[in-house]
């Protein structure tokens, strides 16, 4: 890895990503980090699993625990086995699950995921960018709030968002997975 190379930075939402321009200018919350690969040959899927398959166990417990609590509010969340063992299939549709979050969208160049909730909609972007001499991701996260519940949900799990997908991607770059 070049030290030239700068690991993470927060970003725009990618135009060409299918959310632009509606879904991303109209969400109560929205970020965007982007890094560049190191491993050129990586699609949209190996970046999803490179960042989001290899959750430390106590970052699994604290998301089981928001979970629980979030499903007593009627919230629906994902399985424990989504979260505690993540599995990885060799193909992937519109309309199944990677992780624990539904397909919305797939292509060579974008994977969206995400779920929808009486309280907010949630979307992940991975979109892949190849630019002149680098190729690069951009991981967005993209929530649209339908209540005052969902609002006060955002603004509660903000920061421990932020921090935790910054440091889920560090880590994937740091141990050679993107």
């Amino acid at each position: 890895m070049s030290s030239q190379r700068e690991l993470l930075s927060e970003c725009g939402h990618p135009r060409q990503s299918v959310l632009m321009p509606d879904v991303v200018h109209g969400a109560y919350y929205r970020d965007s980090y982007r890094t560049e690969l190191c491993r050129c040959e990586l699609s949209v899927i190996d970046a999803f699993h490179g960042i989001f398959m290899h959750r430390p166990t106590w970052m699994k417990l604290v998301i089981l625990s928001r979970n629980y609590l979030a499903s007593m509010f009627g919230v629906a969340v994902a399985d424990r086995a989504e979260i505690m063992h993540p599995s990885r299939r060799s193909d992937y549709k519109v309309g199944e699950k990677i992780g624990a979050w539904p397909i919305f969208f797939l292509s060579s160049d974008e994977l969206v995921a995400g779920r929808d909730n009486s309280h907010l909609d949630f979307r992940l972007s991975i979109v892949r960018v190849e630019e002149e001499q680098t190729v690069a991701i951009v991981v967005s996260t993209v929530c649209l709030t339908h209540n005052w519940f969902g609002r006060v949900y955002i603004q509660l799990i903000r920061p421990f968002h932020r921090w935790g997908l910054k440091y889920l991607i560090r880590q994937a770059i740091l141990t050679g997975r993107l």
